[in-house]
């Protein structure tokens, strides 16, 4: 029924936007809601890099070792990571421990005219020591020769492929 001086609304053209206006009054509530906190681990912390570098053979690995117990090693051809023991773990810290690292200076030279020598580098609790070969503390030996061990066993293997006996 019209009513005299009001003007018939046609809702066809109208209800479209009602529409779109209710589903944004009934939506507004979700937009001031807070997601739920997600759990942030930190990052492992990296407790020793180790580099060789030089010699006759050209060497250039590294080896950084985190806190979780995950061992990154790196060479000229590839990269890969090991999972390195408890027992590992408490190794390296016993004998950077017993070498006195922190006592020890940052820098070992080899002497003037050294050809193909090998430098080792490490860091430990954000000291840092580079030793040539022929020039490392005793101390320190052990040390280098207990990383250059874990970065033996993540040395590539050898594939052996099976062969087929072909007979003319």
């Amino acid at each position: 029924m019209v009513h005299p001086g009001v003007m018939p609304i046609k809702l066809r053209p109208v209800l479209p936007l009602i529409i779109l206006i209710l589903v944004l009054v009934s939506s507004a509530g979700c937009l001031g809601s807070r997601t739920p906190a997600v759990n942030k681990t930190p990052p492992p912390a990296m407790i020793v890099d180790y580099h060789r570098s030089g010699g006759i053979a050209g060497l250039d690995d590294r080896l950084v070792i985190f806190d979780n117990g995950v061992a990154v090693i790196s060479g000229k051809s590839a990269s890969t990571e090991i999972s390195l023991t408890a027992t590992d773990m408490a190794l390296i810290a016993v004998l950077f421990n017993q070498s006195d690292f922190s006592q020890l200076q940052a820098s070992y030279s080899a002497p003037s005219g050294s050809a193909d020598v090998i430098t080792y580098t490490l860091s430990y609790h954000g000291k840092t020591v580079t030793a040539a070969e022929t020039s490392v503390p005793p101390s320190l030996k052990v040390v280098i020769d207990q990383l250059n061990r874990i970065l033996n066993r993540a040395e590539p293997q050898k594939l052996s492929y099976p062969t087929i006996g072909i007979t003319p």
